[in-house]
């Protein structure tokens, strides 16, 4: 279990169980697996490219694996954001799978190119995550046939729910690999760890590194400072923020670490700009 003053989160195997005390709590969400979301309380905003799809209490989403996503999951009213999500990996999925009675499929189901599903709320979502929250609420861990059992009903829900999750769940390609520049140019500011943003990037850390070095001579690490701090000299010169709120817009924690970098990269202080 993962704590601090204004997150708690909870894995078990594939169920993770989220609190969030703060009104805005901003996530980059990426999985090499699919994942189905409910909302106790609160709401979560899903940002998809253009499109914002809101996710209030007592609602479901499915996520489709392969996709980068930015959400924000926010407090409502008294109400703090509480949420759980459940992980299909491919084995629980294969299993499945080799379980179905092939003649069950529906066939000439057409594949969706949506990424954000919301789902109906009908009795077996419903029962499914109301029999989670003694595990929310007590913190009590449940055992792994009863985890195992809760992603399987997880996929029945599914399927029940609409004939589209069939060629969704069951498409055993390997995981997907994004642009890495794209992907950096976006989220340059975020504080993202190596490893998040190789996992980001549909990668190993050691195949992340090993594919940078093909796209630039920096390391990623000094790649991204230097980003940040030519992010940083535009917004000085453009007269668009001050010293003190420029550092910490651009990802910069320390002050004094953004002006010994700055000077040394344009050989003057940021507040000579």
């Amino acid at each position: 279990m993962k704590t601090n003053n204004t997150l708690q989160t909870i894995s078990y195997s594939g169920i993770f169980l989220s609190c969030y005390t703060d009104n805005n709590q901003k996530c980059i969400h990426a999985t090499p697996e699919h994942v189905l979301v409910y909302v106790y309380s609160g709401e979560q905003i899903i940002e998809d490219r253009n499109k914002k799809i809101k996710v209030g209490a007592g609602q479901c989403v499915f996520i489709r694996r392969n996709h980068q996503l930015t959400m924000y999951k926010n407090g409502k009213g008294k109400d703090n954001y509480k949420g759980i999500s459940l992980t299909f990996n491919r084995n629980v999925l294969r299993e499945f799978y080799s379980k179905l009675k092939k003649s069950d499929i529906p066939k000439g189901v057409a594949v969706s190119d949506k990424n954000v599903f919301p789902i109906q709320q009908k009795v077996d979502i419903t029962s499914l995550f109301e029999s989670l929250t003694p595990y929310f609420n007590q913190n009590v861990k449940p055992s792994d046939q009863v985890i195992h059992l809760k992603l399987l009903e997880g996929i029945y829900a599914l399927l029940n729910n609409s004939d589209i999750f069939y060629p969704l769940l069951f498409d055993f390609t390997q995981p997907w690999k994004i642009d890495i520049m794209e992907f950096l140019n976006d989220h340059y500011m975020d504080e993202l760890t190596m490893d998040e943003i190789a996992i980001y990037t549909g990668r190993s850390l050691a195949t992340f590194k090993r594919d940078f070095k093909k796209l630039s001579n920096l390391t990623p690490q000094r790649w991204i400072i230097q980003k940040r701090l030519e992010s940083a000299y535009v917004k000085l010169k453009e007269k668009t923020g001050k010293v003190q709120d420029v550092y910490l817009e651009v990802g910069f924690k320390n002050p004094s670490h953004f002006s010994t970098a700055f000077k040394k990269q344009f050989g003057i202080s940021p507040t000579e700009v």
